[in-house]
């Protein structure tokens, strides 16, 4: 099946589970005349792009309260997000940059920093950090290739992140669970664990909206968690639990 077919197939997806309410693989995959394991991977990337949640055998809506925001409003956010977690870097030190959307508005901060050392695991946030005029030295994970998170994975990644020490990780998250720490749609977290254990401070990015989000993929505890940087709309409830755990909170300012 050509490209273009398969994209057809998962507009078509987005737009029965929304219609219908909950749709099953072995429904989808009748209908559209193919298997279960190209339905199964088509609902792995539609919900890695926060397009609909998976349950067992099939797939729900996302949430309408999880839609409503706007794209504009996002990208602010997360400008104002990345600002304020720029503030925590100094000269000349060894940061972890995951791949991400909130986390890519980082690297535009990094350009009065001086002496940094800078890995990614991210071919976009690579290509960024190498355009930044202050010459950051710039390390690759190097691993396999996820095209759902659209970043190196694996135990190859793993093994290079061992071999160095770091003084921060930046990290985004699909959601938070106040209880639990942050959570993700991507079911590869391995790499997330072992960014964090070699990292002294873990920052954690992302938008007051993804706070509550019930994502069943738990990647960071809030033991090995620092700081998170959100936007000023969180509530105060939210801001106080995440406190009790012995995390910092900062706020950036909500983009309205």
């Amino acid at each position: 099946m050509t490209k273009r077919n398969t994209q057809q197939r998962r507009h078509s997806i987005i737009k029965l589970v929304n219609e219908q309410g909950e749709v099953s693989v072995d429904e989808l995959a009748n209908l559209f005349a193919t298997s279960e394991v190209t339905i199964r991977k088509d609902l792995a990337m539609l919900e890695t792009h926060g397009l609909l949640l998976r349950r067992y055998g099939g797939a729900v809506p996302v949430p309408q309260e999880m839609t409503q925001i706007t794209n504009e409003k996002l990208s602010l956010n997360k400008q104002a997000i990345a600002a304020k977690a720029a503030e925590l870097i100094r000269d000349h030190n060894r940061i972890i940059i995951d791949s991400g959307s909130t986390t890519s508005g980082l690297v535009q901060q990094l350009n009065d920093k001086r002496g940094l050392v800078v890995m990614t695991n991210s071919l976009q946030l690579a290509n960024a950090i190498h355009e930044l005029e202050n010459e950051p030295t710039l390390l690759m994970t190097g691993g396999t290739w996820d095209p759902h998170s659209e970043s190196f994975q694996g135990q190859v990644a793993e093994q290079v992140l061992r071999s160095y020490n770091f003084d921060q990780l930046f990290i985004g998250a699909d959601g938070i669970d106040l209880d639990r720490g942050t959570t993700t749609f991507n079911e590869l977290t391995g790499l997330s664990k072992v960014m964090a254990e070699m990292s002294r401070e873990v920052v954690v990015l992302l938008e007051s909206t993804k706070i509550g989000r019930r994502i069943p993929n738990l990647e960071l505890p809030w033991d090995v968690v620092n700081v998170l940087v959100t936007d000023d709309n969180i509530t105060q409830e939210s801001v106080n639990t995440i406190s009790a755990h012995g995390v910092r909170v900062i706020l950036a300012p909500y983009a309205k």
